[in-house]
């Protein structure tokens, strides 16, 4: 059997046949064994209870005979007590009644007649021994009778006259007055009444030690067929059951003696005496059927217990030890010597393989099965090893360098290579090489259409070809020269199957003629499957580089082109990634931005905030709750602050695992500008409108007023006053719907050549204030006529001449110059008086901005005028610009001298 140890098990149900077999032998004998045992128990309560049921009835037909006769002798003595002759105590007559008494009843040995003391005055029969005379009033039964009117029975006693044991019934006599006279009673021979025990007896046969009783009401055993037992007390032997009789109950009782005996007793009241009828049997006697029932069904069980154990210990021996040993030798087969160092040793199956039967042909199909898994098993691992050195690396040069290295180690041959499809040049090279000379590998070339070689062959059937000797091989000829110059004899040429990959061959040489074998054709094969796919695999890799990364570019690509910020963090706050259009909102530079934390990202946004405390209060807001949140930054950008408008947002996986934190900045300085322009002009249109209105109300009030007569003068200044007013509301909606043009971007001009000095005077005089003498034109007499819009080109005019006319000063001097410069014409606006701050030179094209100085705030208007010209300009093809000076302010523009839109 070997000493190798066995190998450990699991108890479990569903995994051990040991253990399920036992389960089932159980399930079988455990039913039985109960089901005899119930029945047993069953059986033998049942046989008890009829046992005991036999006694009983003997017992109460015992107890029913003795009751007769006591009654049959109270009907004596109470006959006897009315008898005139008992009654006078008249002895010659009393002894012919006495005498008839004593015939008739054989059980009576004595009659007699006491007086009223209690004297014997008479008995029958007379002798010998009379006891006339005597005084009988101690005994218990006379002391009774006294008391009774009826007739009462005494314990068991033995008579002074007989001499025997007798039981005395007795019944009192009385006078017609009703007096006590004495009593008159007979003595019952209780010899007689245990002859007729032992009759019974000897007629029941129950038995050896079968024996019944007759006990009194004080306990006394007055009836029994030994008479050593006689006036002995039945509680000496079984108090329980002398109690239980005496109380008027019966039943069954076994009581243990000083030896351990078991007696069976069993027992009946007679009513009528008070006594009672006990039914004695050994428990051995009256049970033996019982027990041996009991006996031979727990010698059955054990049998068959017994007989279970053998036929459970044979099959162990014979089937489940044997199927152990199989089960653990199966379990080892397919390892390798490495995992069975680690691991129990099989056990030894030459004893059990050698058996004839079912379970030694098992054994040797499980060892012949071993011998060819471990076969196929040593060839799977080393293809597995060899496929996982190949397909380790996804880059095309070094897994073909490594296929060749691992098909080398399967067949342990020296050269080998990979022919594969050179697509440019149509034809068939070889593209990876071990072992084989440069010269060959120059040489080599085959053309897809070749009939004979071998690698072509395979790649069109897409079986393994094998040439044993290329000297010998008439198919080879064409090779031959080449494969006697390279050295080899022999050759396997299998087909590497690849869908985006060119055709290629696996090609194994050897030195010597050389039959491959089935097993290293199968071997050989399967691992060009492997390598198929792994060059498969790394022409896709290659393909899916490319496209990964010019999407990564595409996507880079439309990232910085946002036009707004974007700021990546990981799971630990850094920034991952960063856009150009974040560093140009933020000041910083893209690498500064990455090495930072978001949260740093986020501070130096609110340190260059306007309002510190609220950029950082909304920044943690949208922190909190994702929502958009602005924040204004002071920090100059080209001109101007920006107003940003930063979301955060979180990043998820595709389990919805957060990963990271994203940050979005968008500039909306230009749409914080269109509310404070859509501000500005309800504020100034408000405030423009009611001021001309309220001037056209009052005085068109005041004309109106009925007790009132003006002078047709006065008249006249009210109606041109409210024609001013009307004049200056209509300007005042003209520049709005001009601008709501030129916002819409559908404002058109209709350009024709004009003077440019006549449209200066015209402007001027439709300036307010007047500029009168304060202005000073200076225009060449050569200067060309400027294809404009006329009124449109008169409104840019007159606003920058208004403008110079109400901020310079009244005192101020304005002057109007022109000039010819490249194909255009350079007018120019200027003015002496306090001039625009540099930041704001851009910002004063704005529409409604006004700057912030004495002059402006003193001064009317929407601050439209310079928004409106400029739109205007451009509508002409030119430009207007803030020069700069040292005093004073000067506008200018440029009108192209060729008409175009």
């Amino acid at each position: 059997m070997g000493d190798n140890p066995k190998p450990r098990y699991r108890f479990s149900l569903r995994r051990d046949l040991g253990v399920q077999l036992l389960a089932v032998y159980l399930l079988f004998v455990l039913p039985v064994a109960i089901a005899g045992l119930a029945f047993d128990a069953y059986s033998g309560a049942r046989m008890r209870s009829d046992v005991e049921a036999a006694d009983l009835a003997l017992a109460r037909a015992i107890a029913l005979e003795t009751d007769a006769r006591i009654a049959d002798a109270f009907f004596t003595v109470e006959q006897l007590a009315q008898n005139p002759a008992v009654v006078s105590a008249s002895p010659t007559r009393m002894e012919a009644i006495f005498g008839d008494v004593a015939l008739s009843r054989p059980d009576v040995n004595l009659v007699y007649r006491l007086d009223a003391d209690g004297i014997m005055l008479f008995h029958y029969p007379v002798g010998p021994g009379s006891t006339v005379g005597v005084d009988f009033s101690f005994r218990p039964y006379f002391q009774d009778a006294r008391s009774s009117r009826g007739p009462v029975v005494s314990d068991g006693r033995i008579s002074p006259t007989t001499n025997q044991p007798v039981a005395t019934t007795v019944m009192p006599v009385h006078d017609a007055e009703g007096r006590f006279l004495g009593v008159v009673a007979t003595n019952l021979a209780l010899e007689s009444l245990s002859q007729t025990l032992s009759a019974i007896a000897d007629e029941a046969a129950l038995g050896e030690g079968f024996r019944v009783s007759i006990v009194d009401a004080s306990g006394q055993v007055i009836a029994e067929p030994e008479r050593a037992r006689l006036l002995t007390l039945l509680g000496d032997e079984a108090p329980d059951v002398a109690e239980a009789v005496l109380r008027g109950e019966e039943g069954s009782h076994v009581s243990h003696n000083a030896s351990g005996t078991e007696t069976l007793h069993s027992y009946v009241p007679v009513p009528s005496a008070g006594w009672g009828v006990v039914v004695h049997r050994p428990a051995a006697v009256a049970f033996a059927t019982v027990r041996a029932l009991h006996r031979g069904l727990l010698a059955a069980i054990a049998v068959f217990l017994g007989g279970g154990v053998l036929f459970w210990l044979v099959l162990s021996r014979q089937v489940i030890r044997p199927l152990e040993r199989l089960s653990a030798f199966s379990l080892t087969v397919g390892q390798s010597q490495v995992q069975r160092s680690s691991r129990t040793e099989p056990a030894d199956l030459t004893g059990l393989s050698s058996r004839p039967d079912q379970m030694g042909h098992l054994g040797r199909s499980l060892e012949r099965m071993q011998r060819v898994i471990e076969e196929r098993l040593y060839d799977l691992s080393t293809l597995l090893d060899t496929s996982r050195a190949v397909v380790s690396t996804l880059d095309s040069r070094v897994v073909l360098d490594r296929i060749l290295e691992q098909t080398g180690r399967l067949t342990g041959s020296d050269r080998c290579s990979i022919i594969a499809l050179d697509r440019a040049a149509n034809t068939f090279r070889v593209r990876a090489s071990r072992g084989l000379s440069q010269a060959y590998i120059d040489r080599l070339r085959i053309d897809p259409s070749q009939p004979d070689s071998p690698a072509m062959r395979a790649i069109r059937t897409g079986e393994p070809i094998q040439v044993s000797d290329t000297e010998a091989d008439p198919s080879f000829s064409n090779f031959r020269q080449l494969a006697h110059a390279e050295g080899y004899r022999a050759l396997l040429a299998v087909p590497l199957v690849a869908q985006h990959a060119p055709p290629a061959t696996l090609m194994v040489y050897h030195r010597q003629a050389h039959v491959f074998t089935e097993r290293e054709i199968r071997l050989v094969w399967s691992f060009a499957n492997h390598a198929a796919m792994a060059i498969e695999n790394a022409a896709l890799f290659a393909r899916s580089d490319e496209q990964l990364q010019e999407e990564t570019r595409r996507l880079e690509a439309l990232i910085q082109s946002l036009a707004d910020g974007l700021v990546l963090e990981g799971p630990t706050g850094h920034v991952l990634y960063a856009n150009r259009r974040l560093a140009d909102l933020t000041g910083l530079t893209q690498d500064d931005v990455t090495r930072l934390t978001g949260e740093e990202v986020r501070a130096r946004l609110v340190e260059a905030a306007e309002d510190p405390e609220a950029a950082r209060t909304s920044v943690e807001a949208a922190l909190q709750d994702h929502s958009p949140q602005q924040i204004l930054l002071s920090r100059e950008h080209g001109a101007h602050p920006l107003t940003l408008r930063l979301r955060t947002f979180e990043v998820t996986d595709s389990d919805g695992e957060v990963i990271g934190r994203g940050m979005i900045l968008r500039d909306v300085t230009r749409d914080a500008e269109l509310d404070r322009m859509k501000t500005s002009l309800v504020a100034t249109v408000s405030h423009e409108l009611r001021t001309p209105l309220a001037a056209i109300k009052g005085y068109a009030s005041t004309l109106l007023a009925r007790d009132v007569t003006w002078a047709p003068e006065a008249q006249r200044e009210f109606l041109e006053v409210i024609s001013q007013e009307t004049d200056r509301l209509s300007l005042l909606v003209d520049d709005l719907l001009d601008l709501s043009r030129l916002e819409a971007g559908n404002l058109s001009v209709e350009q024709e050549p004009w003077p440019l000095i006549e449209l200066i005077a015209a402007a001027s005089r439709g300036t307010r204030p007047s500029l009168g003498d304060r202005l000073a034109v200076d225009v060449p007499a050569d200067l060309p006529m400027v294809p404009v819009d006329r009124r449109r080109f008169e409104s840019v005019l007159r606003n920058l001449l208004e403008n110079a006319a109400r901020y310079a000063g009244p005192e101020a001097t304005v002057r109007v110059s022109a000039l010819r410069e490249d194909g255009r014409v350079v007018v120019r606006v200027e003015d002496d008086g306090p001039g625009i701050p540099e930041g704001e030179t851009e910002r004063v094209f704005e529409p409604f901005f006004r700057v912030d100085h004495g002059l402006v705030r003193r001064g009317s208007g929407a601050g439209l005028g310079l928004s409106i010209s400029r739109g205007f300009v451009r509508a002409h093809g030119g430009d207007i610009w803030i020069e700069k000076r040292a005093h004073g302010t000067c506008v200018a523009f440029s009108i192209p001298l060729l008409a175009h839109a």
